[in-house]
């Protein structure tokens, strides 16, 4: 019986985890890796797409790349260039771009403790604080593995997007004007594909529909760039009919 007992007991002891640099691990962190990259290269080969966007706007080639180096959201980009494209106000142009932008900084309120990095290297992993990174750092089962996700993928978008905005921008000088080749309507294809994936509940799908309305119903009537703002009004409207019908049915259950 004490024998029995003894193998009952180192059967039910839990299994040690297995070290950093096993087999294991190792396969880990290649998943992770592999799950970066593979966002990185997919999404930052639509830095051709803003080039060319760019470029056929009117922005120099040195712009171009500016943006990409220094602003690095993408719809924050595409909504900036197209602005501009439509003859809007710079103003009101870098407005509604810094409006889509904003989303990074709750992205970064996540992300600040998920992460836990150093104070010095907050300002740096700032710059790679968009839509992809979060969401690969935030897919990981631990702190090591989002830490991981999160710098081999804004690593590698980085690189990449910055390259082919160059491109994208350094060829729309050489084939000349980009609408007769219909490249610019490469800059909004790749934003509603990039966003096409996050509207998912029903709620959000309202709230996409009634921007869509907003944003064509204004456009004939205010200046280029103000209907992209306006369309922002969308999220708070359907919020509020949200909780003022939620709030009708507690009222017909009491």
């Amino acid at each position: 019986m004490a024998e029995q007992a003894a193998r009952t007991e180192r059967t039910a002891e839990p299994t040690a985890e297995p070290a950093a640099g096993t087999p294991e691990r190792a396969k880990s962190d290649a998943a992770v890796v592999r799950d970066g990259l593979g966002v990185g290269i997919a999404v930052g080969l639509s830095g051709f797409a803003f080039g060319v966007t760019s470029a056929g706007a009117g922005l120099s080639l040195l712009q171009s790349c500016a943006l990409s180096l220094l602003v690095f959201t993408g719809a924050s980009q595409f909504a900036l260039v197209g602005a501009l494209a439509a003859g809007g106000n710079p103003l009101t142009a870098a407005a509604g771009a810094f409006f889509l932008g904003t989303r990074n900084a709750f992205y970064g309120l996540r992300l600040s403790q998920l992460l836990a990095l150093r104070r010095l290297a907050r300002p740096f992993a700032a710059q790679w604080v968009i839509d992809e990174t979060t969401a690969v750092a935030l897919a990981q089962p631990d702190r090591r593995s989002a830490r991981l996700g999160f710098t081999v993928t804004g690593l590698s978008l980085y690189v990449l997007w910055n390259l082919t905005t160059f491109l994208g921008a350094l060829g729309t000088e050489a084939i000349g004007d980009t609408d007769a080749w219909g490249l610019d309507a490469a800059g909004p294809a790749v934003f509603l594909a990039l966003l096409a994936p996050m509207v998912r509940t029903a709620t959000e799908r309202a709230t996409a529909a009634l921007a869509v309305l907003l944003g064509l119903g204004l456009l004939p009537v205010l200046p280029a760039g103000v209907p992209v703002l306006a369309a922002a009004l969308a999220a708070p409207a359907v919020l509020w009919f949200r909780g003022r019908r939620r709030a009708g049915r507690q009222e017909d259950v009491r």
